[in-house]
């Protein structure tokens, strides 16, 4: 009868084992997709500020920026060249 009991058991691990990695397996995929973009998106702000400092161009580094960097990746970075481009020589 114990081993029936441990069996049971063993299979009820599994499978809630299982529940649970299905269950996060979506936020987990969400999570590193935006880890990816963030560093997608910090790695060409600086890049964009080193291909910048040859044309007197920087976009400046702080919350605001890093923020939109990271939470858009390359479209948010895009963006910010813009919106530098013109605060800064159109106006």
């Amino acid at each position: 009868m114990d081993t029936v009991k441990l069996i049971l058991f063993a299979a009820a691990v599994v499978v809630a084992l299982y529940v649970l990695v299905r269950i996060l397996a979506a936020p987990i995929k969400k999570i590193f997709k935006l880890l990816i973009n963030a560093v997608c998106g910090f790695a060409l702000l600086f890049a964009a500020n080193f291909i910048g400092g040859f044309f007197d161009f920087q976009i400046p580094v702080n919350i605001l920026t890093c923020i939109i960097a990271g939470a858009f990746g390359i479209p948010g970075v895009i963006f910010l060249v813009v919106a530098v481009y013109f605060l800064n020589y159109m106006g």
